[in-house]
């Protein structure tokens, strides 16, 4: 987890795995509240948290007027960030 400076002024907040990534077809459905990256696993798995809670992070993020971007590439990890704008950041 880290913080860094965003565009224009603004603050991005970035959590990075280096786990086994996320298909591409997945990336832009991850943060539908119900969506399962593999429906043969039970409720019970990890995935299938963190796509619950990315639903959280993006309805929090869009409250604050953000953007939650999901990176990610097979075999090598992932990156979760949402972004700030100048106007919101606390010194």
């Amino acid at each position: 987890m880290s913080w860094r400076q965003g565009l224009e002024g603004g603050a991005c907040f970035e959590v990075q795995d280096y786990g086994s990534g996320i298909p591409a077809r997945h990336l832009t459905r991850l943060t539908e509240r119900f969506y399962r990256i593999d429906k043969g696993r039970s409720r019970g798995q990890k995935k299938v948290e963190l796509v619950f809670g990315l639903a959280i992070v993006q309805h929090i993020a869009q409250r604050h007027g953000s953007v939650l971007d999901i990176k990610s590439e097979l075999g090598k990890g992932s990156v979760f960030s949402v972004c700030f704008a100048k106007s919101s950041v606390i010194l």
